[in-house]
């Protein structure tokens, strides 16, 4: 996959590390000079040392045949101008942050594969993880709900039943369901019949997001929340 990158920040910057690892085909286009040299020097790829938001920089970086565009710049200015020079262009995937939420709509009126504020994202992150140390790893859905990995604790209500037997016995609510499981280095995908097993890894749908009764359920007991809540 052909890629160009625009900004080489602390989002761009690892994005063209994962990029380059997957031996894609890589386009910085970053105005800084001292970050574009330190790209250059650390990554094979292409760096160009140029603004992104001119029609001219882009046809360098390859526009007319990149598969997939990403903007991280700090600027949603910057990053929307760089959107529309990609669909003059025609570049299939348009990817882009957003650091005003106000400024979503416009992105996605352009059909632009659009991240809100990823500061506030890793905030929220990390605040939620203090909060609720159990849970490994979160994603918000559409509104209270969330997807969320969290290890099956030897004393949960849910261990040792199947997945039949925990909604028979309204262990799990009507609105969560089990929709993966990670054993021994394996993962499952789950039927009625499938047992929960202690240390299981499971993956979480819940419509209202992972409140206590629901950690309970996998852990087996309280998770200290309050102290941070």
């Amino acid at each position: 996959m052909y890629v160009i990158i625009v900004g080489a920040g602390d989002i761009g910057s690892p994005l063209v590390e994962l990029a380059s690892r997957e031996s894609h085909d890589v386009v910085v286009v970053e105005r800084d000079e001292a970050v574009a040299s330190d790209i250059s020097r650390n990554h094979d790829c292409l760096v160009l040392n140029r603004d992104a938001t001119t029609m001219e920089a882009l046809e360098e970086a390859g526009g007319d045949r990149a598969d997939a565009i990403i903007s991280t710049t700090e600027s949603d200015a910057t990053n929307i101008m760089v959107m529309l020079l990609a669909r003059e262009l025609e570049i299939p995937s348009q990817v882009s942050v957003v650091h005003d939420p106000e400024h979503m709509s416009l992105f996605r009126r352009l059909g632009v594969n659009a991240l809100e504020n990823p500061e506030q994202l890793i905030a929220e992150y990390l605040y939620r993880a203090v909060q609720r140390p159990s849970i490994k790893d979160f994603m918000h859905l559409s509104g209270d709900a969330e997807i969320f990995e969290i290890t099956v604790g030897e004393d949960s209500a849910i261990t040792g039943r199947s997945l039949a037997a925990a909604d028979e016995n309204d262990v799990l609510p009507d609105d969560v369901r089990v929709v993966a499981i990670e054993r021994d280095q394996s993962v499952l995908l789950p039927q009625g019949d499938t047992e929960i097993r202690s240390g299981d890894l499971v993956t979480v749908f819940s419509k209202r997001g992972f409140g206590s009764e629901i950690i309970e359920t996998f852990v087996g007991e309280a998770t200290p929340s309050s102290a941070v809540s």
